[in-house]
């Protein structure tokens, strides 16, 4: 039996156009909100981030190292709210784009892992911001060799089974997969 939660997300879901079988097609899993976020600072645009304590504990020494290493690596944006994934595929939506390729971008409401409090999407500089060309930056080599040693994965990587493009700035606190 559907969770009061479970079905709040299958209404949104359905007012949005995103297909019931979201979650057996791509992977993701539903997503819980963390009961505490803390602060870690503000992103390239001055707006204050969170996460959730245990992500940020590990933010903070992963960013540590990699300024230890001569490494430039920013925060374009850490936890978003449901709501604020609603309102994103909604200003998507409203520029006439299918919800088909929506998702190819931008996970469903309740299945970010933004939601989660333990996602960051990160830059350095002279790079433009969420764009493949990440890929070629000296933090993205540091990524790829470090962020395991402080659980943190490269969620979408080119060709996942997920369907979603791929994000070299997009990773994840999982010590469930990295430990």
């Amino acid at each position: 039996m559907a969770t009061d939660s479970e079905i709040s997300v299958l209404k949104v879901h359905r007012e949005l156009g995103i297909p019931e079988d979201y979650e057996s097609r791509t992977g993701l899993k539903l997503q819980t909100a963390p009961t505490e976020l803390v602060s870690i600072g503000p992103d390239i645009y001055g707006r204050e981030q969170r996460m959730a304590r245990p992500a940020a504990s590990a933010w903070f020494k992963m960013k540590k190292a990699a300024t230890q290493d001569s490494i430039p690596i920013e925060v374009v944006s850490a936890y978003r709210s449901f709501e604020y994934q609603v309102n994103l595929i909604k200003r998507c939506l409203a520029r006439d784009e299918s919800i088909q390729d929506i998702l190819t971008r931008i996970a469903a409401p309740g299945y970010s892992e933004h939601q989660s409090g333990c996602a960051l999407d990160l830059t350095t500089e002279g790079y433009d911001v969420l764009e493949d060309s990440f890929e070629n930056s000296e933090a993205f080599s540091w990524l790829r060799t470090n962020a395991a040693r402080f659980d943190f994965v490269l969620s979408y990587p080119a060709d996942n089974s997920h369907g979603v493009t791929y994000e070299p700035w997009h990773w994840c606190y999982r010590p469930d997969l990295v430990s």
